[in-house]
Order: structure tokens, then sequence, then C-alpha cells
């Protein structure tokens, strides 16, 4: 392996056999190297791959005004994360989570301690990420002997869920978050009831809310595929369902000039009454 580029003495990034870029740490690995010279495999920690070639850049900036051990500690949290999520994780949490680490120290330091304005809806919401979260705190606390508090693991939650939406902007993953909240609210305004956020159902439910926001994130447009006589019987069927999907497309409609499609009515719809009928009559 040879260095393509120095990150500091302990971190640099190189290429294996395909070219991809890795990303190689090890106490010592860089002292006195340059580019070119060859990595001593011995003093190899951690390693892994960057398939996106602007990562490389974003984390030499970062190094150059934070600890190494932060990135250390991404590491661990991501690698864990990795192997609890379906879903895989986009790489710019290497970056988004060293510097979200080293902030929380800093502020942790200075006394400084900032709610998370959305801990109760991701706790309820996201609570395999939230989890996560928890478990980061831990690996935080191992490695610093300083331990945050459940604010920062909802934090840390919130970039795994942004992750999944792939962006590298933390408002995305709070305007999901929020809408999703703001649905579950109608439903449970409508009926009059609170959710059993244990079932199964509400799970399927919460599943659905969140890649229903996140298409509309990523502008994915859904065509309508129900004809007018199907529309028409869940309609009929479903009639407590579809007022609720109505004031649900009459929000997403006023707050975001988002006007749903017949299919995405018709999924809400039997979600909405799938979570409240199996709730009410077990």
């Amino acid at each position: 392996m040879k260095i393509t580029k120095v990150l500091n003495n302990n971190v640099v990034i190189t290429e294996n056999d395909q070219k991809e870029e890795l990303v190689v740490m090890g106490k010592g690995l860089a002292f006195q190297k340059k580019v070119g010279q060859s990595i001593d495999p011995s003093k190899v920690e951690k390693t892994f791959v960057l398939q996106n070639t602007g990562i490389s850049e974003k984390l030499d900036q970062l190094l150059k005004h934070t600890s190494e051990k932060y990135l250390d500690i991404a590491y661990e949290i991501l690698q864990y994360a990795q192997s609890k999520l379906p879903y895989k994780l986009d790489e710019y949490l290497y970056v988004a989570l060293t510097d979200h680490i080293s902030f929380a120290i800093s502020r942790h330091n200075q006394g400084i301690r900032l709610k998370n304005a959305l801990l109760y809806e991701i706790r309820k919401n996201y609570k395999q990420e939230y989890e996560i979260g928890l478990k980061a705190i831990d690996f935080i606390e191992e490695e610093t002997k300083i331990r945050l508090d459940e604010d920062e693991a909802a934090s840390i939650a919130l970039h795994l869920v942004n992750s999944e939406i792939s962006g590298e902007n933390m408002e995305t993953a709070i305007l999901v978050t929020e809408m999703v909240n703001n649905i579950l609210n109608i439903v449970k305004y409508t009926y009059q009831m609170e959710l059993d956020e244990d079932s199964i159902n509400y799970e399927r439910f919460l599943t659905h809310l969140r890649y229903f926001s996140i298409r509309f994130i990523r502008k994915e447009k859904t065509e309508d595929t129900v004809d007018d006589f199907f529309v028409e019987q869940i309609r009929q069927k479903y009639v407590k369902a579809y007022q609720c999907t109505r004031k649900i497309a009459t929000y997403l409609q006023s707050e975001f000039n988002w006007e749903i499609s017949k299919d995405e009515e018709m999924y809400l719809t039997v979600h909405i009454h799938r979570v409240t009928y199996r709730q009410k009559n077990g």
C-alpha cells in the first residue's frame, strides 16, 4: 500500500487493488512518511473504503482542527450501527459524526448543554437508531471518560436517519421527523386515541410514513396506477380512514405545496385503517 495523502501521523489515504480510496489508521502509521511511500502493514489498526472521492478531502479539512481519536470513535460507532441497521450508511457519516462528537465534547467541557427539541419524536419514531445512539454514548464514554446525555444520543440517531436519505444536510432528517410526527398527530386527533407504539402495525405504519416523507424530500413522483373503481371501494369501505387521509393531504398541500397521488392516498388510507382498527378491536 502506497500513501496517496497524509492526513496526520496516524491517518493516511491509500488505494486498494480495485483503485478504491482507503482510509487507513494506526498509531505512528505516517510518522515521517510522504506521499508515494509504503505503509508498514504491522501498524495498520483500522481500514475503511471510501467510494466517494470527495470524502477524503473533507476528512483532511476536519482533521486539521480536531483529533483523530474522534474519527476512531466514529468508526467504532458506525461499524456497530451498520451491523444493526437494514440500510447502508452514507460515507459522509465518517465526517459528520466525527465533527459532531468533537463539538459535543467541546461543548461538554465548556459546560454548554444543548437540548434536542426532537428528543421525544426521535426516541419514539426511530427506536433502532436511538438505541444505537445510546450505545454510541457508551463508546464515547469508554474512550474519553465523558458521559454525554440522551440528547446527544438522539442527535447521533438523527445522523443515522439522515444517512438513510443519503444526504449531508441535517435539515433534511429534521424535516422528515417533523413531517412524520405531524401526520401521526393528525391520525391521533382524528381518532381521539393514542397509538400502540409497541405494536407491529404501528411499526409498519411508521415505516410507510418515513418512506412516504423521504419520497417527497427526493422529489420522487408516484404515478397513479389504481383505477377509479378501486379508489371508490376504499373510500366507502374505510370512510373514517379516508377522511383522515384527506386531512393529511390538506396539511401537506398547505405546508409543502405537495399534492399527493391517488396511489399514496389509498396506501395511507389502508395503513391508517389497519393501525387504528386493529388497536381498537385487537
